[in-house]
């Protein structure tokens, strides 16, 4: 697994069962990290949501990959725009092996 984001989204690679709905996952991991959040972080939270109970978004995006190696994946991902707006020098070339 693999993470990265950035200041209005994230970006995971996961390597899932086939047998797992991917919108299962996506609602959980939504539904625990809002949790973690809001816990350990009630305050500072309160002055952008006030006491807003969604945290994220009703939208995603998931993709299956092929043709790719699992290093160029999790290259592509940790080398994602920083949150801060700072592009690494180079990102990889997900189409070439």
């Amino acid at each position: 697994m693999e993470f990265n984001g950035e200041s209005d989204h994230i970006h995971l690679l996961v390597d899932l069962n086939p047998r797992v709905a991917p919108v299962k996952l996506i609602a959980n991991i939504k539904t625990v990290t809002s949790r973690l959040i809001r816990s350990r972080f009630p305050e500072y939270l309160r002055q952008f949501y006030g006491d807003k109970r969604v945290f994220w978004t009703g939208y995603y995006f998931v993709a299956s990959c092929g043709g790719v190696t699992i290093d160029q994946l999790k290259s592509y991902v940790q080398n994602q725009e920083t949150p801060s707006g700072n592009s690494p020098e180079k990102k990889p070339e997900i189409g070439s092996p």
